[in-house]
């Protein structure tokens, strides 16, 4: 299908198309009924033709966050630029002045000397960074010219249609078409350990991971344009001077200062004293020469180098060679907790049983009630707690129900060793409490259990069977949760023993917080970001 082409806007603009021609935002865009969502965006389900998505492309630039990239010539030559450069120059022009040939060509070398090895340091960093984005590069399946074909993410546009399915990352801002609602993991962004439902109409965000099934989506952001390219924006534009060039710019200042003030006094002495004027400017400028330390910042970039190389040796990257003294210098340090402090992977924790069940009975039947073939973090994690994973195969699963948003359960019919049939379920536990004929016996314990697990930030499962008569039987409440790293604790103690602070930043649920930060020492006293709102910047 052809749509119609979309008058050029401005080359500085970057609003999406809904924007340019009604005025209205992303978010507006987000909450619009779907048929009006096309109109704004001049597309449809059939998505763009290839003429119409090449003009948007010039017309709102490739679905990246550019990079200011420098000359690398003109970076070189910001290593000559500043007051301790500055400094070290006057003093090679005053020996140049005195025909001090000696001292002029030592200054100019370890003024060059300086510069090529902090700027091949970064040289070479940048280099490493570049290869490893080329290699990360992502792929899109777009539909246009009525058909499906795969391109480089960075060519989508607003207004087409992509298809993603199990394992895909996000390449852009876009709206869920018709079809089976997705799984999607946003931990990168919000730092929600689990991943959330989607269905038609609703959003899903540039940098997130579909988990399980397969859906068409309607781009609406790119690039900068996108929930994560904000972010990288507010990110970007914080410039900050690091604490190393403000030691380093203290120590000028005060040489400086210490020089002019020799000069004058020795100035006014001779003048006083009436010595000869040149022999006076003579010891004037060898006193200048030697009060600048030229040495300086060759032996700190040379420090710094060797410190990168190190770093490297354990598969860090120094894009600044700066950072290395600001890392070494810090006093706090803030922390992510999903997939930096944790594991990001839902694991079981110890089972609550209905009286008269084994534990092994629940994660047995959980685990029948699941299939590893679909990746579902959920039903992985039941799998991943069967201690002896041959006993599984002994038992046959005749039919499999996977979970959807109306059920909010699985279900599988399995016949065991010993030829019975029967069926399992696993889902939320008011779910399956339904299905039981034994709910009523067990639903004060139940609640109590899972409003335990709730308590220490776990997601419960309720697991039933049922029995000879064909009637469920509710056996228990599986504990889901996103463990500690197994070096966390050690690291962070390590890092307190330093001096350094340790905070965690979550996105996570504030019971979730706790439960980590209490495994992990750092106590209990988890703030809500809400209580920052009306905190000034430099409290």
């Amino acid at each position: 299908m052809t749509t119609k082409t979309k008058p050029a806007a401005k080359p500085q603009s970057t609003a999406v198309p809904g924007e340019q021609r009604v005025g209205r935002g992303q978010n507006d865009l987000q909450s619009l009924p779907m048929p009006e969502f096309e109109k704004q965006l001049e597309s449809s389900p059939d998505g763009l033709s290839l003429a119409e998505a090449q003009q948007r492309l010039a017309q709102y630039g490739p679905n990246e966050i550019a990079e200011k990239k420098l000359n690398p010539l003109l970076k070189l030559l910001t290593y000559f630029w500043g007051p301790i450069p500055w400094m070290i120059e006057v003093a090679a022009i005053l020996s140049m002045l005195v025909r001090h040939w000696t001292e002029f060509f030592i200054i100019l070398v370890l003024l060059v000397a300086n510069a090529v090895v902090g700027f091949w340091e970064e040289y070479q960093a940048g280099n490493a960074i570049a290869a490893l984005k080329a290699r990360l590069a992502l792929q899109a399946r777009v539909h246009r010219n009525g058909t499906w074909t795969t391109i480089a993410a960075r060519e989508l546009v607003p207004g087409d249609v992509i298809r993603v399915r199990l394992g895909d990352i996000l390449p852009a801002d876009a709206r869920l078409l018709a079809g089976d609602p997705v799984e999607v993991d946003q931990s990168a962004l919000t730092g929600e350990s689990l991943p959330v439902n989607r269905k038609s109409g609703e959003v899903v965000y540039s940098g997130s991971i579909i988990r399980q099934g397969e859906v068409d989506a309607l781009v609406y952001g790119t690039g900068r344009n996108t929930f994560f390219g904000k972010t990288a924006q507010l990110v970007e534009e914080a410039h900050t001077v690091s604490h190393f060039q403000r030691a380093v710019l203290k120590i000028g200042d005060y040489l400086i200062v210490l020089a002019v003030a020799l000069v004058v006094l020795i100035l006014a002495v001779a003048l006083f004293r009436g010595d000869q004027m040149v022999t006076t400017l003579q010891f004037a400028l060898v006193l200048t020469v030697a009060a600048i330390p030229v040495a300086m910042p060759t032996v700190l970039s040379i420090t710094m180098a060797v410190g990168a190389r190190v770093l490297a040796a354990k598969q860090a990257i120094v894009s600044r060679l700066a950072a290395i003294e600001e890392l070494a210098g810090i006093d706090v340090l803030c922390s992510d907790k999903t997939g930096t402090l944790t594991q990001n992977k839902l694991t079981l924790g110890k089972p609550f049983t209905v009286a008269g069940t084994a534990a092994d009975q629940i994660v047995l039947s959980a685990a029948l009630a699941s299939r590893a073939e679909d990746q579902d973090p959920i039903d992985l994690a039941v799998l991943s707690g069967v201690k002896d994973g041959q006993h599984l195969e002994h038992y046959h699963v005749t039919h499999f129900q996977p979970f959807d948003p109306v059920h909010k359960r699985t279900e599988a019919t399995v016949t065991s060793p010993e030829e019975k049939t029967f069926k399992v379920t696993k889902g939320a536990p008011q779910v399956i409490q339904a299905l039981a004929t034994n709910a009523t016996e067990v639903s004060a314990a139940v609640e109590k259990a899972v409003d335990g697990f709730a308590a220490r930030g776990f997601r419960s499962l309720g697991v039933a069977r049922t029995d000879e008569q064909g009637q469920w039987q509710f056996l228990g409440v599986l504990p889901l949760y996103d463990p500690p790293r197994e070096d966390s604790q050690t690291t962070i103690a390590t890092a307190q023993q330093m001096g350094v602070a340790v905070k965690m930043v979550t996105g996570d649920q504030l019971a979730i917080g706790k439960e980590i930060a209490k495994q992990l020492g750092l106590g209990t006293n988890i703030l809500d970001a809400g209580a920052f709102e009306e905190t000034k910047y430099h409290e």
